[in-house]
């Protein structure tokens, strides 16, 4: 078997569910609300930050009862590593959101240092205004700016790595039905697991 999917089974069966699928469904109802009272007469920009961000953006955009349009993005810090490093704009923000009021939609805020970005380059490109909303925030010290939030997040998150309703572990288990974290007391092993 190939070791990189040897790890990430070994990371599968080693891994405990912070929020079912029920769980975040009523937090996504309870978020979907909050968006809607925001932005149902403001014709918004969908714009789906790939590939994190789809599962969420698709679940909460069939719970927005307005009209709205839909683009998306693709950047990332991570690859396929559990640290950020530097952005990597593989599809940049699209044109023609001159005017337009944006949503922009992610898996997670961590640093917030690509949603911070994002917000910049919406604003540039003209944007009337950008709101953010997140399946998950992660609660800790490491901020890039502390007192920047999502406007809109699902559920808070312990400072851990996670993976599941589109995030991933090493491009894999983005189709995990809730978000789940290694066990306290796991270490993935070194040997034999790389995808080098």
């Amino acid at each position: 078997m190939n070791p990189l999917l040897e790890e990430v089974q070994y990371v599968w069966q080693n891994a405990h569910c912070l929020w079912n699928r029920q769980e975040i469904t009523c937090a996504m109802d309870a978020l979907a609300k909050k968006v809607s009272e925001k932005l149902h007469d403001e014709n918004p920009v969908v714009l789906v930050v790939m590939t994190g961000g789809m599962v969420f953006a698709t679940e909460l955009m069939i719970r927005l009862p307005f009209p709205l349009t839909v683009e998306y993005i693709q950047v990332s810090r991570y690859g396929d590593q559990q640290t950020g490093r530097e952005l990597v704009w593989k599809t940049p923000v699209p044109a023609g959101l001159s005017g337009r009021n944006v949503l922009l939609v992610d898996d997670i805020l961590d640093e917030g240092i690509t949603l911070q970005a994002l917000i910049a380059e919406c604003l540039r490109l003209g944007a009337a205004s950008v709101q953010t909303a997140v399946l998950a925030e992660k609660q800790h010290e490491r901020k890039a700016a502390p007192e920047f939030h999502a406007n809109f997040t699902a559920l808070t998150i312990p400072d851990c790595f996670i993976f599941g309703y589109g995030m991933d572990y090493r491009g894999y288990l983005r189709n995990a039905p809730g978000i789940y974290a290694l066990k306290a007391d796991v270490v993935i092993p070194k040997s034999g697991y790389s995808s080098a």
